[in-house]
């Protein structure tokens, strides 16, 4: 019997330090990247290894800009549409997690998620869209040492860079000349908040689409934009 007990109490041992690695690990990234930009993300790899599934030649639209060339009524857009309480919560939304938790128990299905942008970048950043319980705990620890390492304003900067719009479209700069022809700085008011009305589900909607719900969808964002606090 003791033996037995020692073996559970190595393997428990071991478990905490594995996990206690893999989290300095996720800390060191975070850490790196509040001064240094991302190349790239763990969905955009996987995004990219699924597209060159069927075209080995693939590659993703992706060019860096720095915060202050992205135009700001994007910014307000994002913002508006994703995340209102961005410039003041710790990186949760309790009431947006709630109403989440309400309305899916309604639908009986999940339909909504209340995750604010810290937690889609930590998403984003080292997760590859799969679900599983193990990843939302991650990602909630991951989305603490983003608000505890970055300022809001980084932490928007990268999630502007590095968000999906369209198949293989990553990040503001690609977006606006894929979708528009233009660059990210010089985006009006109408093509911010359609792009930010497509980023739930880029691959579904694209900004150029017509549906009734996306012309919806984008009348909301605009109201709402001007009443959007950024960092």
């Amino acid at each position: 019997m003791r033996f037995l007990l020692r073996w559970i109490w190595r393997i428990i041992l071991m478990a905490l330090i594995t996990l206690t690695a893999l989290q300095f690990w996720f800390l060191i990234h975070v850490w790196h990247w509040n001064s240094h930009n991302p190349e790239s993300t763990a969905f955009m790899r996987a995004r990219l290894q699924i597209l060159q599934e069927d075209d080995p030649r693939a590659r993703l639209r992706h060019q860096w800009v720095p915060y202050q060339r992205i135009s700001i009524h994007l910014k307000r857009a994002v913002v508006a549409a994703e995340d209102a309480k961005f410039a003041t919560h710790n990186g949760f939304d309790w009431d947006g997690i709630q109403k989440a938790y309400e309305k899916n128990l309604r639908e009986g299905e999940i339909v909504a998620g209340g995750s604010t942008i810290t937690q889609q970048l930590a998403k984003n950043l080292f997760f590859s869209g799969e679900r599983a319980w193990w990843r939302k705990a991650q990602e909630a620890v991951v989305a603490v040492m983003l608000e505890t390492v970055m300022n809001k304003r980084r932490i928007l900067e990268i999630y502007l860079n590095v968000i999906e719009w369209g198949d293989g479209v990553f990040g503001a700069e690609a977006a606006a000349r894929h979708h528009y022809g233009t660059t990210a700085a010089a985006l009006s008011p109408e093509q911010a908040a359609r792009l930010a009305a497509v980023v739930p589900s880029p691959r579904r909607y694209g900004p150029d689409s017509n549906t009734a719900y996306l012309q919806r969808r984008t009348q909301t964002i605009l109201m709402r934009m001007n009443g959007a606090q950024l960092p």
